[in-house]
């Protein structure tokens, strides 16, 4: 099931050229951020990192709409981004809200009985809560787009798909990061071919030299050149991989969610009488 979304996807962006637009906006982000980063400083580079998230995030939106709707133009791409924004940012800040919770709770619990959270704890928190979360709810997005719902409603239709639909998912979450390795490691191979002269030094290391190099050692080691090839190569990561994953994960939410409904029970008030019938507001 998992290559046929696939497939999909791939043609869904060879004939909808719209969808690179959060691509190429994510691109772009990610070599300024870098820039930001090496010539202002790491502070100020994480302040405006949360903006560029929400500014990829509003592009995203507007694709996934062209998804569903299987075309359109600019215009009705920026209209969608607006209308559909707050409903795929909400959940998203619920489930941080909700993942921040519960590490403050077991951190302050077992602070309160004299037990300091070491490494372990922060272990088990990462691999045992947040990225569980993160999985269940990771159609949240495509939900609220494709099924017009609202905040709660969006996080339950994720978690019941992917509950429901395990082995398709644990399918679709394979793929997707074998993908992304091999774009990955292509890109890594392009960035190392014009620094090849420059990393020699650095490959004659020891391991114990290597390990001890710091970031600082090693921005001076690549230079200015390096620093420029590395946005360069943020920049294409950006553009190949946000389209086609996004894209991908539309797709296969689409195809799972065509043979899965879910059901919202309405609360019914009433009362029963002194015989016990039941008399329905």
């Amino acid at each position: 099931m998992a290559i046929a979304e696939l497939k999909e996807a791939c043609g869904l962006l060879a004939r909808m050229p719209l969808l690179w637009i959060p691509g190429i906006i994510g691109g772009l982000l990610a070599a300024a951020l870098w820039l930001l980063a090496v010539f202002s400083g790491v502070f100020f580079a994480g302040r405006l990192l949360v903006l560029a998230g929400l500014v990829l995030l509003f592009f995203v939106t507007g694709a996934l709409f062209l998804i569903r709707s299987n075309g359109g133009d600019i215009r009705s791409m920026i209209g969608a981004s607006w209308q559909y924004y707050f409903r795929v940012l909400l959940p998203l800040m619920v489930i941080m809200f909700m993942t921040m919770l519960v590490f403050v709770l077991v951190v302050l619990t077992l602070t309160l009985i004299g037990t300091a959270p070491g490494n372990a704890v922060m272990v088990f928190l990462s691999f045992g809560v947040v990225l569980p979360s993160l999985l269940l709810t990771i159609f949240t997005d495509n939900a609220a787009v494709f099924e017009d719902r609202k905040v709660f409603e969006s996080i339950q239709r994720s978690i019941q798909l992917v509950s429901t639909n395990m082995s398709q998912f644990i399918r679709f979450l394979v793929v997707s990061v074998v993908m992304v390795c091999v774009i990955l490691f292509g890109l890594m191979i392009v960035w190392e071919i014009p620094l090849i002269a420059k990393l020699e030094p650095f490959m004659n290391y020891t391991q114990e030299q290597q390990m001890a190099f710091t970031f600082d050692q090693f921005m001076t080691l690549i230079g200015t050149e390096g620093i420029w090839v590395t946005a360069a190569v943020l920049f294409i990561a950006g553009l190949i991989i946000i389209p086609l994953i996004s894209t991908y994960k539309a797709c296969f939410f689409r195809n799972l969610a065509k043979g899965t409904t879910i059901v919202i029970q309405q609360q019914v008030t009433g009362e029963y009488d002194s015989k016990g019938r039941w008399y329905k507001y």
